[in-house]
């Protein structure tokens, strides 16, 4: 089987008892990088030597027909340099063919950076997503982050520390300077640092530079408040520009509070606008 191993992501003693197991006894690994796997091997006093197979971003598409067969056979334990394989690192081509080959994925759970930040963050922790790292060109960042100005759930990104400045100046640009937000640094390890305030004060702060592992916990949008009769125009809205009647009200009812059962019903018994003459007969442009 292919078995995902959580690895530390700072602090040694965050090693869980199943993965120290696994590490003593496996006979392959494949590792986002293999130097990674001899330090945490030496560290930890295993006198295991497994074969150590390089599985990283530009090989894994690669290699993962081959691991996928590898593992019929045996069992082979996945790693990335700290958390836990797929997320944000190496192994997701690799589970996706070893699925659809049949073959068995399993995962022994541990340290999760994600989660992590999600949880000292001191933001709604019932409801968030995952964003990942934001795009490294400034354009780019600002159109992932448009997309993301009306998300009502908390979201975690990661974060290059020599990119935390510009990234938290385009996220004040396009969320609001008043908008919440946490960056967790140095998670778990001796520097560990939590600084939390709108995205005005963390831009000023990240200004004189920042060092170390970033992770970026944004606030989810605030729920506009909306009158059942500007829901429902916005539904028929939706409607009209090719969504479902379902889907339309389920998205008006996530961004303004309120219930999507009203606004299908109230859509279904109140005609929607008709579309203007200028709609239905377009001016052709000049030749």
């Amino acid at each position: 089987m292919i078995i995902l191993a959580a690895t530390p992501i700072g602090n040694l003693g965050d090693v869980t008892t199943r993965l120290v197991e696994a590490l003593s006894t496996t006979t392959v690994i494949a590792s986002e990088d293999t130097r990674v796997t001899v330090h945490l091997l030496k560290a930890l006093g295993i006198e295991n030597r497994p074969k150590l197979i390089s599985l990283h971003d530009h090989n894994e598409r690669g290699k993962a027909a081959e691991l996928v067969e590898l593992a019929r056979d045996t069992d082979i334990l996945v790693l990335s340099d700290a958390g836990m394989p797929t997320v944000s690192d190496p192994g997701f081509h690799l589970v996706d063919a070893a699925v659809q080959a049949g073959v068995t994925v399993t995962a022994l759970p541990g340290p999760s950076a994600v989660l992590t930040a999600l949880a000292v963050s001191g933001l709604p922790t019932d409801r968030f997503t995952f964003e990942g790292f934001l795009p490294r060109k400034h354009g780019e960042r600002v159109g992932a982050l448009r997309e993301l100005a009306a998300e009502r759930r908390t979201m975690v990104f990661f974060e290059s520390a020599k990119r935390l400045a510009a990234s938290l100046t385009d996220l004040q640009a396009t969320l609001g300077a008043d908008r919440r937000v946490v960056v967790c640094r140095e998670l778990t390890k001796f520097f560990e640092e939590v600084k939390r305030g709108t995205a005005a004060e963390l831009v000023e702060w990240a200004a004189a530079g920042v060092k170390g592992e970033i992770c970026i916990v944004v606030a989810g949008a605030p729920a506009r408040v909306l009158d059942l009769e500007t829901g429902v125009a916005e539904v028929h809205a939706l409607v009209a520009a090719g969504a479902r009647l379902k889907d339309a009200a389920a998205d008006v009812s996530a961004a303004s509070g309120l219930g999507k059962r009203d606004l299908y019903e109230a859509a279904l018994t109140r005609k929607a606008p008709a579309p203007s003459r200028n709609a239905e007969y377009p001016t052709l442009p000049n030749r």
